[in-house]
This record gives C-alpha cells, structure tokens and sequence, in this order.
C-alpha cells in the first residue's frame, strides 16, 4: 500500500505532537516532516516533497497565506490542506483563491481530518458543509479592492481621511470616496460598524 506522505506545518509543538499521532493511526499515512514556522515549512516542502502539506494560517516568519502563494509555484502544485483556528470568511476565501484544496478547523474530528486528506490526494478538494456554506456566504458579499482594503485597514486604527491621505498617497478626496464605497460594500452606516464587520469577517486584524 503507497502511504501518503505527510507534512505538519503549526508552531504549536502540543499541535504537531497530537497531529502526528492522530495520523500515525492510519497505515496508509505516514509524516515525513514536522515544521514550526512558515520559513521552515517551505524549506522542508522542498526537501521532502510530501503528498500532501497540513498547514496552519497563523505561523512566525511567514504566515499559511504566504507559504501557499510561494509553494504554488511549484511543478507540480502542492496539495495543501489549512488546519487553523480561524473560521473567518476572508481567511478562507483567500485560501481557496490561493490554491488550497483543504480547509479545516481545529477541533474537527479526526475521521473528518482523514477523509479530508484522502480526498485532497486523490486530486479532489474537500470542504466540510459548514465551511462550504461560510464559503458561499463570503462570496455573496461584495469583494473590497486592494487600495478600499488599504484604506480599511487605516480606519481600524483610527486614523483619519486626512491621514490615510497623507499614508497612502491619496487626496482627502479619494480617500473619502473609498470610504463611502468601503461602507456601501460592508452593508455599514458608520465607520464603527465597518470596522466591527471588517473584523469579524476577516478582513482586518486588531492586535
């Protein structure tokens, strides 16, 4: 029986450790690799060449999102599964966008992690149906441009039309052009709640 070879990216060692097992109970699964953060993950996706890549989005030095544009560059693309936290809408619309062809999150079970990976081998991508429908509920939504997400990401740290001008370049006028169309598109009556929405969705963080 050819195993599907494995490799975990999370910076979580408890992550890796119970992943690893989970895994280990399959004998058509084998990890070949382990890594900690993005940088690491991309070096050992190249020296390994796994079947398949489980990935975290939140990793030091590169995020998921990053790992993914710069491994889909390769011949032939990778097979890459996101294993995270995040149920944000933006983080899995990017995702899929990116190239992904698996999105789970943590606290899945582990035959749904099985199945998933399977079917991610087979060349099939694989989302459970409350992803699929958060998925569907995203692109229902009208998509910010870069510059209105530049501007948005600006009003989240409360700065104003003013300011975002002088950052990024623009007139007052343009900046307040995209802020009307950025609430047009959020469905907003204010900035406050843009921003709350913004946030939930994905599309901007707060540290």
């Amino acid at each position: 029986m050819k195993k599907i070879r494995i490799l975990i990216a999370d910076d979580h060692p408890i992550v890796r450790e119970g992943l690893a097992t989970i895994l280990g109970l399959q004998e058509d699964m084998q990890v070949v690799g382990e890594a900690r953060d993005g940088e690491e993950a991309c070096q050992l996706y190249d020296q390994l060449s796994p079947d398949i890549l489980l990935l975290d989005l939140r990793m030091p030095k590169r995020d998921g999102l990053q790992v993914v544009t710069e491994l889909m560059s390769r011949t032939p693309r990778p097979r890459i599964i996101v294993l995270t936290t995040s149920e944000k809408s933006e983080d899995l619309r990017r995702s899929l966008t990116a190239g992904v062809k698996g999105y789970l999150v943590k606290g899945a079970e582990p035959r749904q992690l099985w199945d998933t990976i399977r079917e991610v081998f087979a060349g099939k991508s694989s989302l459970p149906h409350d992803v699929a429908a958060k998925l569907a509920d995203s692109m229902a939504h009208a998509q910010l441009s870069r510059r209105e997400l530049q501007v948005l990401e600006q009003m989240a740290v409360g700065r104003s039309n003013k300011e975002i001008g002088q950052i990024l370049y623009l007139s007052e006028y343009t900046v307040k052009s995209h802020v009307k169309a950025i609430l047009k598109k959020l469905e907003a009556v204010g900035r406050t709640e843009a921003i709350a929405i913004a946030c939930e969705r994905g599309l901007v963080k707060l540290d």
